[in-house]
């Protein structure tokens, strides 16, 4: 079974979805805010997401697309708006699929598993390389998605995990922003700032900072690169 974010304000809603999650044997985490919403998906894995679009502190669409700089698990936009515009917007912001309230669970069930089987089978057919990779105390093992600092395990995010071993394995190569978008986050374009949140967590992780690094390094106007201490 998935391991389920709701985003939802409406207590109501809220509550049956999770109750119906549940009896279908999903782990379902829950939140009302877009803010709590990605707080938690930065800090646990979540096999899909469930986003309504009227949230009380930011606009669904908005959410979606700070969502999907920091991950990309699946999203299913559950909401009451049905303009053919917007739906095509939201799909090509990120949204893997859309429903319009009401709906019922055997329908949301069925999109879930039909997000689920293309999830898994774009992760399948995308293996990473078997190669651990070594830069100074640092160590990458891509396909079981771990890393550790001097033999201590790191606890990175999935992006920031995809972010320090895309650097890692282009050891002293200053790596331009764009590339870093296009590779990491699979856009042609985006904010910066995306960027510098998660370089500056992954920074915190590795016990260095912008004013001292040791590994990560910022070239202003350049791009990043990693590479081990002097």
């Amino acid at each position: 079974m998935a391991s389920v974010l709701v985003v939802e304000d409406d207590q109501f809603v809220r509550s049956a979805l999770i109750r119906h999650l549940t009896e279908a044997a999903h782990t379902v985490r829950s939140v009302g805010t877009a803010l709590e919403a990605l707080r938690e998906v930065a800090h646990v894995g979540f096999d899909v997401v469930i986003l309504d679009l009227g949230l009380p502190d930011l606009d669904g669409g908005e959410a979606l697309k700070m969502l999907r700089g920091i991950t990309d698990v699946p999203v299913i936009i559950a909401t009451a708006r049905d303009d053919e515009a917007e739906i095509v917007r939201l799909l090509n912001d990120g949204a893997d699929d859309y429903l319009t309230k009401p709906f019922s669970v055997e329908h949301l069930s069925a999109r879930m598993a039909a997000v689920l089987r293309r999830s898994r089978a774009s992760a399948a057919g995308a293996e990473p390389p078997s190669r651990v990779i070594r830069v100074g105390g640092l160590s990458i093992d891509p396909l079981r998605r771990q890393a550790e600092l001097d033999g201590v395990a790191l606890d990175l995010t999935r992006r920031e995990f995809d972010l320090l071993a895309f650097l890692a394995g282009r050891p002293g190569v200053v790596v331009a922003r764009r590339e870093l978008l296009a590779e990491v986050w699979q856009q042609s374009y985006g904010d910066d700032q995306t960027i510098d949140v998660h370089l500056s967590w992954l920074r915190r992780k590795l016990g260095e900072t912008a004013a001292r690094p040791r590994y990560l390094h910022t070239l202003r106007g350049v791009g990043v690169k990693l590479e081990p201490p002097q």
